[in-house]
């Protein structure tokens, strides 16, 4: 029985961990999953767990470990001597924990490095001036216009209209042409 109930307690430490890492729940506290999980260990018994727990989901999250690669980070930590490394049962429940929250934790993480607004949609366009509107020599050559649609995740769009004559074309396009040559740089050196 006391090995069902050190299963829960560690099922329940790993979900507590991602409730309060990977979704943002800030009533989850460490004192709460010390109070609720673990009254028996002291403060730093239980910090150290914490973290060390912590530490692996980080790591196992990151690498975003599918099965084979999960099971053989958890073997090669079992083997480790001294308090670095986990025991079987730690290791059965960050397998099973992993096993069930991978693609919710992968999401999470995926939301987190998104930037925000981001551009939603994009439109363009290109205005010729016409026979009958040349009397006006100010907008004389071909003007291109623009529309974004910039948004945050569950909020309505924004539009922003932008317009350039031809010579701000051209710099756009070289500005563009500058910064595909900068990512071909970095990409061809490796």
């Amino acid at each position: 029985m006391a090995d069902a109930e050190a299963t829960k307690s560690l099922s329940g430490l790993l979900n507590g961990i991602a409730q309060k890492v990977y979704y943002h729940n800030s009533e989850m506290t460490e004192e709460l999953l010390r109070r609720e999980l673990y009254p028996d260990l002291s403060r730093d018994e239980f910090t150290d767990l914490h973290e060390k727990m912590r530490g692996f989901l980080k790591s196992i999250a990151t690498a975003d470990m599918d099965h084979a690669q999960l099971e053989a980070f958890l073997t090669a930590q079992t083997r480790k001597h001294g308090g670095g490394g986990v025991t079987a049962e730690q290791a059965a429940a960050l397998s099973r924990f992993w096993r069930s929250q991978r693609l919710r934790v992968r999401e999470s993480l995926l939301a987190q490095s998104r930037w925000e607004p981001g551009l939603r949609g994009l439109s363009w366009r290109v205005d010729l001036q016409t026979a009958a509107s040349q009397g006006d020599a100010a907008h004389s050559g071909p003007v291109a216009l623009m529309e974004l649609e910039l948004g945050r995740t569950g909020q309505d769009s924004e539009f922003v209209c932008v317009e350039f004559d031809e010579a701000r074309v051209s710099q756009v396009l070289k500005k563009m042409l500058d910064i595909q040559r900068s990512i071909d740089s970095i990409v061809n050196r490796s």
